[in-house]
């Protein structure tokens, strides 16, 4: 997958740059999510959760149109974002490691 990196609607600042923003997408254990609101209905919006190789978590809201990946928003984890997260990768850890 490509990212459209041309004039990103928000400002990248040092604490991110875009490699960390495209590795947190290659995270095995990201989670995507697709919100539930109708604020996000015009266009479909997404969010990733995920980890950079440096381990920063990265919140990010993109839209795809199947090729690239626009990203809107990135910015690191808040708390509860980084709970869910790793809730999320111990869940899947659990039920590989089951079956």
């Amino acid at each position: 997958m490509e990212f459209d990196w041309n004039n990103p609607p928000f400002n990248l600042n040092s604490s991110l740059t875009p490699k960390d923003i495209e590795e947190s997408f290659e995270d095995p254990f990201a989670v995507r999510l697709l919100p539930d609101s109708p604020r996000f209905s015009v266009q479909a919006r997404f969010f990733n959760l995920g980890m950079s190789a440096n381990s920063i978590g990265i919140f990010s809201v993109f839209r795809t149109n199947g090729k690239q990946l626009r990203i809107i928003e990135a910015r690191p984890f808040e708390p509860e974002e980084r709970f869910f997260y790793q809730r999320k990768m111990e869940q899947t850890l659990s039920q590989s490691g089951s079956g």
